[in-house]
């Protein structure tokens, strides 16, 4: 298995990394790996506009091509954390992430990380055929969801600033909690685990922001996001949410300083409810708003995000689909849910 570095700082990667490591071997947009090399980009000291660069020339690098039938791994160096959102990076095919974290707390890597990280891509880009298969005939048998309900005109939905007590409408509604093996707040104490849980929230609050998505109400261990009743909504909700699942474990350590395994429970819903102010949800009384904390407490998994039938249709992205397998029934609904990522080594 070959390691290759494109690097400016050499003098300072080759103390990080063993000896059997190439640096700047001919160039990236030249290089050539072998099937099965992992390939590492250091970052540091680009523009937003030469890291995007870099990164496409990296990923096209690592494609390889029908005639060669190779595929390589690789990795972003980024010591000083240029990059804004590292667990995008594995939403896009990423195999490592070396950030800021990593560098404080690590004088050279492990080679058992390397080896984890070369095989990745395999770990996540597919199921084996028998799995291919069921989830093929799952679908074909019962579909994703299609209810007939259709979204509302777009001018439907004011915005928050503008939305009235007491309005009836329609929401996408979004569970989210954050679960260990264990119980978190039993380990660590309420007080660090409040901590915890607020870095949660202000995660989820950054990534559904371009959907519209409302803290609507919080326990203090889960929270329920309300999203307006538009396809865009839907879309950056349920990308956001497959982001987290499949980078959890650097998603937990980088954005959440927490350092035991532990993974995310995602459930969406779609339904009526009677808007009140998320400082006045007390006296909320809604089927739709039950029903998601049922489905999220109880019947949701974690490493995964489950949906409702009752979502409008075509609520999930046309790419994504083949992500979601019938999970059943639950309180009288049919639902879905993702495919359980998995990792070289058991994370949860």
């Amino acid at each position: 298995m070959g390691i290759y570095i494109f690097t400016k700082k050499e003098s300072v990667l080759k103390k990080v990394f063993a000896n059997n490591v190439e640096f700047n071997p001919a160039g990236l947009t030249k290089h050539k790996p072998e099937d099965g090399s992992i390939l590492y980009i250091d970052v540091s000291g680009l523009s937003d506009a030469n890291i995007k660069t870099a990164l496409t020339q990296l990923k096209k690098a690592c494609k390889g091509t029908a005639q060669t039938n190779t595929r390589s791994s690789w990795g972003v160096i980024d010591a000083k954390g240029s990059i804004k959102d590292p667990a995008a990076l594995f939403f896009d095919g990423a195999s490592d992430y070396l950030g800021p974290a990593f560098f404080k707390i690590s004088k050279t890597i492990n080679p058992k990380r390397i080896k984890t990280a070369s095989q990745w891509r395999s770990a996540i880009s597919g199921s084996n055929g028998k799995e291919k298969a069921e989830i093929k005939n799952a679908k074909t048998a019962m579909g994703l969801p299609k209810t007939g309900v259709k979204l509302p005109s777009a001018s439907l939905f004011p915005g928050w600033k503008d939305m009235q007590t007491g309005k009836t409408m329609p929401f996408y509604l979004m569970y989210c909690s954050l679960q260990g093996k264990t119980s978190l707040s039993a380990r660590f104490g309420e007080n660090a685990f409040a901590q915890i849980h607020q870095r949660f929230l202000a995660y989820l609050f950054k990534i559904f922001k371009d959907g519209e998505g409302l803290v609507w109400m919080d326990s203090g261990e889960d929270c329920l996001f309300l999203l307006p009743p538009k396809a865009k909504s839907a879309e950056v909700a349920i990308k956001a949410c497959i982001r987290m699942l499949i980078s959890a474990p650097l998603v937990t350590i980088e954005a959440l300083s927490l350092v035991v395994p532990a993974n995310f429970v995602f459930a969406l819903h779609y339904g009526s409810l009677s808007y009140s102010p998320p400082s006045k949800t007390g006296t909320v009384v809604s089927d739709a708003v039950n029903f998601v904390f049922h489905l999220g407490a109880k019947k949701a998994e974690p490493g995964r995000l489950t949906i409702s039938d009752e979502v409008p249709d075509n609520s999930i992205p046309r790419e994504l689909e083949d992500c979601f397998v019938s999970a059943g029934e639950y309180e009288g609904r049919k639902i879905w849910h993702t495919k359980k990522f998995s990792y070289v080594k058991p994370w949860v």
